[in-house]
């Protein structure tokens, strides 16, 4: 006869979860793990914006400013062409080249310049037109993570790498695309270039780049269009969070409820021990007559009006009643007055002008029958 045995292996539920313990992450992120991601430097952006931009703003920038770049590059063929004298009569040795590339670099830097500028005021004010600008130094932190080669495996071939590298492809493609058909139209006038004279030879090129700039710029501000939706779609999907890590945020930013519950019970059991206190003090009860009661306090000398110094319903009523009578406290039934007293006044607080009739002649009442005790 076989034997049988059966082994038991406790399993944890959570490990088959999705993402992990705690469960999919389904909710949308809170405002402080908002908060935490923007301090880490994580924001929703697309460069394809900056890019889009900055390629618009430059070829509308040399539209505009064709005769100044033209000019400039005029006097530097200009200059440049004067030296073929030179060269030929007094020969190589004698020509400063380190001086002639040094003007040369300067008047193209002069030329460049202005594009520069604009390149990086464009870049800058369309990457903060996407978020709030905030300066923060923890991206510059080292972080070690980073050198583990199973991340950076994982991160070669992340969703978001095969998105970048399908994007690049599309872009060389379709302006790859652009710039054939361009030049398959103007190739005729390319081979003309020989006859043309320098200032003409620049005019076409000058036709030619931007015909295939704003071609491309249209392109990018559509891919910038697509590219943004899906930044932004992106980076609410990354930061969502388990219900587990709500509640444990909520937990850690406004304590666990349980604790704040035990807190608001010792606090009012405090509040309540103060108030049977105070009851002895009182000068009147006035009952509902069983579901509620309310004490009063008047000190005729101080200016003030009667104070509620204590006030319950139900089994509060009770004890307060109860510890009335064991004090020797008047108790006054009045159904409309205790009512009013109890929703109206605040533990604490002076009974409102509307009351003072009715409260003065309870007062009246009682002192009447002490003067009679006495």
């Amino acid at each position: 006869m076989e034997t049988q045995y059966r082994i038991r292996i406790p399993l944890d539920l959570q490990m088959f979860a999705k993402e992990g313990p705690g469960g999919e992450k389904t909710e949308d992120a809170t405002s402080k793990k908002l908060t935490d991601v923007r301090n880490e430097g994580n924001v929703a952006k697309s460069r394809e914006i900056v890019t889009a931009a900055t390629l618009l703003a430059l070829f509308l920038s040399l539209r505009y400013t064709m005769g100044f770049v033209g000019n400039r590059l005029l006097k530097v063929f200009s200059d440049f062409y004067t030296l073929i004298p030179r060269y030929s009569n007094d020969g190589i040795e004698t020509v400063d080249f380190s001086g002639l590339f040094l003007k040369a670099t300067l008047e193209l830097f002069i030329v460049i310049l202005p594009f520069l500028l604009i390149g990086f005021f464009v870049s800058f004010f369309s990457n903060s037109l996407q978020f709030k600008f905030k300066v923060t130094t923890k991206p510059l932190q080292p972080k070690f993570s980073k050198l583990n080669p199973i991340s950076g495996f994982k991160r070669m071939f992340s969703v978001n790498t095969l998105m970048e590298l399908l994007k690049s492809i599309v872009k060389v493609a379709v302006i790859a695309y652009m710039v054939y058909g361009i030049f398959e139209e103007h190739v005729s006038d390319l081979y003309l270039l020989y006859d043309m004279s320098v200032s003409q030879s620049m005019l076409l090129m000058y036709d030619i780049i931007m015909e295939l700039g704003m071609k491309i710029c249209m392109l990018f501000l559509v891919i910038a269009a697509v590219d943004f939706k899906y930044q932004r779609w992106k980076f609410k999907e990354d930061n969502k969070m388990t219900k587990q890590e709500v509640k444990d945020e909520f937990k850690n930013q406004e304590g666990d409820p349980k604790v704040k519950g035990q807190q608001r019970q010792r606090m009012m059991q405090a509040s309540q021990r103060r108030m049977m206190a105070a009851i002895p003090e009182a000068d009147v009860v006035i009952t509902n007559p069983t579901h509620f009661a309310v004490a009063l306090s008047y000190q005729s000398g101080n200016g003030q009006a009667p104070i509620v110094v204590a006030k319950g319903a139900d089994f509060l009523a009770g004890r307060i009643k109860d510890i009335a009578r064991e004090n020797r406290v008047e108790i006054v039934e009045n159904k409309s007055l205790a009512r009013m007293l109890y929703y109206n006044v605040e533990l604490g607080a002076e009974i409102p002008p509307e009351l003072y009739q009715a409260v003065a002649e309870v007062l009246a009442y009682v002192y009447q029958l002490q003067n009679r005790v006495s």
